[in-house]
């Protein structure tokens, strides 16, 4: 038997932590595709590729340490018009590491990032209250709607597949990995996902990466 798992946010845990960002509400037939844990060679040069092929934007949560590491392949993802969010340093996993710690962490990659952004994304989705509260002061805290689950090795990917189909909707924050964990997931659902959406008139944009806190980031796409 497959293990549960959720790849819609429940409504319980989305009324709870308000102050972070799920969806983008909006009339519009627009997709907010986002990726975590690069950027790496080869798979983040693929998925870039893939987005070309239907002029797609999406939002990349960058580890500092990777954008240290591979300076070209992050300079490709200015150029190609993608936003940018942080993802701590080191992908550190907030419910195990001292609030100092993760801070510190979060200002790391920061600081190694070449563009302006407010955007952040805890990794694993795992940040304490404690955590979160100070960094409200400075970022938009971008969790999802959608969880594609390709990290998983036991999902296959034509069940990855199916359930992102199935709960991805207009104004759906979707998250996928370019990550080589996740290859084997990830390359099949991805351009399957954009080619479906695409059929049905969707698009796909980045998110607004430089929003002063405290403006939402769905009253903010007008203007960006």
């Amino acid at each position: 038997m497959i293990p549960l798992f959720v790849h819609k946010s429940p409504r319980l845990l989305k009324a709870f932590y308000t102050p972070f960002v799920w969806n983008i509400p909006t009339d519009e037939n627009v997709i907010y595709l986002t990726f975590d844990d690069g950027p790496i060679p080869d798979v983040t040069e693929w998925v870039l590729e893939q987005l070309d092929c239907y002029n797609a934007k999406a939002t990349f949560f960058c580890i500092g340490d990777n954008v240290r590491r591979y300076p070209e392949i992050f300079t490709q993802l200015i150029v190609n018009g993608h936003s940018i969010g942080n993802h701590t340093h080191n992908h550190l996993n907030g419910w195990k590491t001292e609030d100092t710690v993760y801070w510190q962490n979060v200002a790391e990659c920061q600081a190694v990032l070449p563009v302006t952004t407010n955007l952040f994304r805890p990794p694993y989705g795992r940040i304490k209250l404690s955590q979160a509260k100070p960094l409200l002061n400075d970022f938009h805290i971008v969790m999802w709607e959608v969880l594609t689950g390709d990290f998983e090795k036991y999902l296959s990917p034509g069940h990855c597949l199916e359930k992102t189909l199935k709960y991805t909707q207009a104004g759906s924050v979707v998250v996928m990995h370019d990550s080589l964990k996740a290859w084997r997931n990830m390359s099949y659902v991805l351009p399957r996902f954009l080619e479906h959406f695409s059929a049905l008139g969707y698009r796909f944009e980045g998110l607004p990466q430089q929003i002063p806190v405290g403006v939402k980031l769905g009253e903010a796409l007008n203007v960006f």
